[in-house]
């Protein structure tokens, strides 16, 4: 991930994100239209505690931690430098109803590299009390043994609520990591269990996306933050007409997630975001695109209600109808649940 943002490092840009303002009010979205009939999914966020020693599989919110629950303190390689102090601390499922508003459903999303995380992510799952209906998890790819690893994430309490897995791509310095063998062979493992995969790439990493997808065409992929286009450098090409090739193919979902995390995180506006967005919701249609906040993550850069906000405007021309599948239909169908 590395700064999910970023998931890598964002950069290692040498702004200071702590305590990040958003921009100016003019550059803000416009007020969001009437809300949808049905209940936002949001298809991507995340949970942790790097520091206050609480599980957070364990307490839903602060008032039921329990010193028998205060055992484990979470690193995250990826928060690897200043820039991440504002995430470090506790995230969990209070926090996200607090950021959601009531009503809202989320899937929650791995950040670390262990099957630890994913089993505390299904827990949290299970209680009714939060907002999570669906997890994202983690498998080691390049061992030979993913059936195992999956069918003992399945019998976890909570376990009925894994829908997919997601690795960090986007961290591995082969740019051809998801066509070696032993991935390819864990991938079909995936689609045997009727699982999604999650793609966490660059854009120099597409091309490896493509053609995985191709080989897999019976596998669900989902596009994470658009392939993260370089928005702050207002690089448009050869992400655009790689996301279009991807596009073409029907396994392919995309995820309108990361845009505020992509651009500068103090200067952004929305008329640089829109391009991005709306290409994307283009190319692969409402029934093919859901929307992610990438909390806490996007706290970067702006607020959830901003973020909603910004997804809103890149949705601003389609109906209701498609509306709905992008605030939920779409994830709900993809990921089945």
């Amino acid at each position: 991930m590395r700064n999910e943002t970023n998931e890598t490092k964002k950069t290692k840009r040498t702004k200071e994100t702590k305590g990040a303002k958003e921009p100016n009010a003019t550059n803000q979205p416009n007020k969001p239209p009437a809300a949808d009939p049905t209940p936002r999914l949001d298809a991507h966020h995340h949970l942790w505690d790097t520091g206050t020693g609480t599980d957070t599989a364990t307490a839903t919110d602060s008032s039921t931690a329990t010193d028998s629950a205060a055992t484990t303190t979470h690193t995250y390689p990826w928060m690897d430098g200043p820039w991440a102090d504002p995430l470090r601390g506790r995230f969990g499922p209070a926090e996200l109803t607090v950021a959601t508003g009531p009503g809202a459903a989320t899937i929650a999303v791995q950040a670390r590299t262990d099957t630890h995380e994913t089993r505390e992510l299904l827990a949290i799952a299970a209680d009714p009390r939060t907002p999570v209906v669906a997890v994202v998890g983690w498998v080691d790819l390049t061992r030979p043994d993913v059936a195992d690893q999956i069918a003992e994430l399945r019998s976890a309490p909570g376990g009925r609520h894994l829908v997919g897995v997601r690795h960090f791509v986007q961290d591995e310095p082969d740019p051809r990591w998801l066509l070696r063998p032993d991935v390819e062979r864990s991938l079909a493992a995936l689609t045997t269990a009727g699982l999604t995969y999650d793609l966490l790439v660059k854009p120099a990493q597409l091309p490896a996306a493509i053609e995985v997808a191709q080989r897999h065409p019976e596998l669900s992929f989902v596009l994470d933050h658009l392939g993260k286009p370089e928005i702050g450098a207002g690089t448009w090409q050869p992400w655009a007409d790689t996301i279009a090739r991807l596009a073409a193919l029907p396994n392919v979902s995309v995820k309108l997630s990361g845009l505020v995390t992509e651009a500068d995180w103090r200067h952004w506006t929305i008329d640089r975001l829109l391009p991005y967005g709306r290409h994307a919701l283009a190319r692969f249609g409402a029934n093919r695109t859901m929307f992610g906040s990438d909390w806490p993550v996007c706290t970067l850069a702006a607020s959830y209600d901003t973020v909603v906000s910004v997804a809103d405007r890149v949705c601003a021309e389609l109906s209701a109808a498609e509306r709905a599948h992008v605030f939920g239909a779409t994830a709900r169908r993809v990921y089945g649940c």
